[in-house]
């Protein structure tokens, strides 16, 4: 009988131990359920991410959170720390401009699928050989298919204007590519494109350096 107690106070404490670690070290990389009493502040600082950046993850409006629903506590690779301050020169048109991309090369897929597109061109506009803005990469001749069908123009959904905001705001998902595609939509088997290394694929689009 003394032996099954023992026993038991041991399983207990090691229940406790891993509980108390579990809750004092930081997940990222999941989903969270969201608890009645739990604001975004408080998310943000238990588990060590800005506020604007689980907005930008989750594509939220404010700050407002509703228990029950899920919030995704992005990984630590997904936004880098030293890019995760809003990008202060970004003005209302290039917002516009990059969520009309997204709009017409992203609609219908994942909002982390449309932040990755977005962040492409954000990519591309640090490279030393593609166009040093937004604009220039965009209407880049023969580059979007968007553009040239006029895909580009159709009206805005706020989930791409809250993915090019994401984006903006360092957010990037496709790990540092500079070409998206939908594998697909390739038909040609000597297609330069097939050349590029892939890093990542996000539901249809496979990203590549």
């Amino acid at each position: 009988m003394k032996t099954t107690t023992k026993m038991r106070k041991i399983v207990t404490y090691g229940l406790l131990v891993i509980m108390l670690f579990v809750c004092a070290t930081p997940a990222y990389g999941w989903t969270y359920n969201i608890q009645w009493g739990d604001s975004l502040y408080g998310l943000s600082q238990r588990y060590g991410k800005p506020v604007h950046m689980l907005k930008s993850a989750n594509g939220l409006p404010s700050d407002q959170i509703l228990a029950g629903k899920e919030l995704w506590i992005p990984d630590e690779h997904s936004i880098p720390p030293a890019q995760a301050a809003p990008t202060q020169n970004a003005n209302h048109y290039d917002v516009d401009l990059l969520a009309r991309l997204i709009n017409g090369e992203a609609r219908g897929e994942s909002f982390q699928g449309q932040v990755a597109v977005g962040a492409v061109i954000l990519n591309r506009v640090k490279a030393e050989k593609f166009p040093n803005t937004i604009a220039g990469n965009v209407y880049k001749a023969g580059e979007f298919e968007s553009v040239a069908n006029g895909q580009i123009w159709q009206p805005l959904t706020s989930n791409a204007i809250k993915a090019a905001e994401a984006a903006l705001s360092g957010w990037d998902p496709s790990g540092g590519a500079l070409y998206f595609y939908n594998p697909a939509k390739v038909y040609n088997p000597y297609n330069w494109i097939w050349s590029r290394p892939v890093i990542t694929s996000i539901g249809q689009h496979v990203f590549a350096l």
